[in-house]
């Protein structure tokens, strides 16, 4: 069985599974999971508590042995497994696919690995691991997704908000969510039983916002350009180098050269796609993105690209940024030279096709 966290508390009310799993790399997800698994445990008895890690070169012997005897004080135990990869070897698969045939009735197992593809989960040691228990994903919460998020959780921590209030607090905390619990915790204790607006949460929360250059592309790709611009302004202020940040555009941009080809040869947008090696799960925003640019356009991202790359070298100085109508409250004053030229190139990709007169 597969669960999401918000509908594993609801599983455990229902029963306490033989065997969970969590993974994923969101750490106050994972966290939160854990404790829910742990406190229904407390609840039904297992009172006993071990931690293994594992990792190369682990003695799954040692842990059958330790599984099939009776704990020292005749307590129920959960035994929590830290999994430094997400891998078991053939000696946990072969541990796990026994217990899920037979699961003790005074042990339940509390896996913990890092975030796994499709593939991971589809291994034998998973599939054995789960056989009889549960899977928990703990995903990151996407962008479009943050802000309900954030406001289910102030509605929990007894916060009423309005839209520009949880809009705000969602551009503060994105990709950071042990940040955004931290601080929805701190405007309870300000504002207890209280109503938040923007001046608010303006005034109490601070800018704890993570970004990668994963998420800057992805963001030009979806016409989002206030959020690819704050993307890019952080970026900078976290000290990366203009070649890292500018990467992912170049291979997104490429892909798009590539695809628009396919499409003015006639192909159908689904072929194109797959020929073009864009991955399902990316299709509409990258077909979003295809339809904003002709070729002509695509051609001349390349080529800005290129000039972005040679101004960060020194080759070449730099322009001066030109903002489009309504964004001058993004956070741009303070990138020169090639950062501006890099802007410059976010803009173009995540706006509308630029036709020459």
């Amino acid at each position: 069985m597969s669960l999401s966290p918000e509908q594993l508390e609801a599983g455990l009310a229902r029963r306490l599974a033989p065997a969970y799993l969590i993974a994923g790399d969101e750490p106050l997800l994972t966290q939160e999971c854990a404790d829910a698994v742990r406190r229904r445990a407390r609840q039904d008895g297992f009172s006993e508590r071990e931690v293994h890690y594992v990792e190369r070169g682990f003695d799954w012997n040692a842990l059958a042995g330790s599984l099939s005897s009776m704990s020292l004080f005749a307590s129920r135990r959960l035994v929590e497994l830290r999994f430094r990869t997400p891998g078991a070897g053939e000696g946990g698969t072969d541990l796990f696919a026994r217990l899920a045939q037979s699961p003790p009735d005074d042990v339940v197992l509390l896996g913990m690995a890092p975030k796994m593809d499709r593939r991971q989960q589809q291994s034998a040691w998973v599939q054995a691991f789960v056989g009889g228990g549960v899977l928990v994903e703990a995903r990151p919460v996407e962008p479009p997704a943050l802000p309900a998020w954030i406001e289910a959780r102030l509605r929990r921590a007894g916060l009423r908000a309005d839209a520009e209030a949880v809009r705000l607090l969602a551009e503060r905390v994105e990709g950071n969510l042990l940040a955004a619990h931290q601080e929805i915790e701190k405007l309870r204790l300000l504002y207890d039983q209280g109503d938040l607006d923007a001046e608010r949460v303006r005034a109490a929360v601070a800018d704890s916002a993570r970004y990668d250059i994963f998420k800057l592309a992805d963001a030009a790709l979806a016409g989002d350009l206030g959020r690819a611009l704050r993307i890019l302004a952080g970026l900078r202020a976290e000290g990366l180098a203009i070649p890292q940040v500018l990467w992912p555009l170049v291979r997104e941009i490429r892909s798009l050269v590539r695809l628009r080809w396919f499409l003015d040869e006639g192909m159908s947008a689904q072929a194109a796609m797959a020929k073009a090696g864009v991955w399902r799960n990316r299709a509409g925003m990258v077909q979003r993105a295809v339809a904003r640019h002709d070729a002509a356009a695509l051609r001349a991202l390349a080529r800005k690209a290129a000039l972005v790359d040679r101004v960060a070298k020194g080759d070449l100085p730099g322009n001066a940024l030109r903002l489009p109508p309504g964004l001058g409250g993004v956070r741009t004053t303070a990138l020169a030279d090639g950062w501006l030229e890099l802007s410059e190139l976010v803009i173009q990709l995540a706006g509308p096709v630029r036709r020459a007169a």
